[in-house]
């Protein structure tokens, strides 16, 4: 189920230099054994924090990438509202994502590959342009979708190949 106001493009030339920062980011998590995901948050063109998936390694299930730069975000503004900033994320983001992210009051969200099966961002859920929530955020996916989404691909091979599946 996709959004009908989703957006989905290549992106603007800024979009496309932050996601690449992602996807280093998400590529340190593939180096720890972590599903390759990366997130930047951005306020005015700056860099206010980054993440990348951490969950297996930290012994956590929240410590997604979004949720990573969410916190690094907070404490970098001095602020748990993280208000005028993007987030750019190398998938979708999942639903405790999303709810973060809305909570945060992050005003938009910039994507590159879709996940079919927990995406929050109009995937299989809207949750961040849902109108009966206190806030809403921008949504743009499709940003540097190609690279990002063979980067999981190869990834999940890699691992089934490991693994004898």
């Amino acid at each position: 189920m996709i959004s009908s106001r989703q957006n989905f493009t290549n992106g603007t030339p800024r979009d496309q230099q932050w996601m690449r920062h992602a996807m280093a980011l998400a590529q340190r998590a593939e180096v720890a054994g972590e599903v390759p995901v990366g997130a930047v948050i951005v306020r005015d063109n700056s860099l206010l924090a980054e993440g990348w998936n951490q969950p297996i390694g930290a012994h956590d299930p929240t410590a997604h990438a979004e949720i990573m730069a969410l916190r690094a975000g907070g404490l970098s503004a001095a602020n748990y509202r993280l208000t005028g900033t993007t987030l750019y994320v190398t998938l979708e983001p999942c639903v405790m994502c999303a709810g973060a992210i809305v909570h945060a009051r992050v005003a938009r969200v910039v994507y590159a590959a879709t996940d079919p099966r927990a995406g929050a961002a109009g995937s299989v859920f809207s949750l961040l342009e849902n109108t009966p929530l206190n806030h809403q955020v921008q949504v743009q996916g499709g940003v540097l979708a190609a690279a990002c989404s063979d980067m999981l691909r190869q990834f999940f091979r890699a691992r089934r190949k490991i693994s004898g599946e």
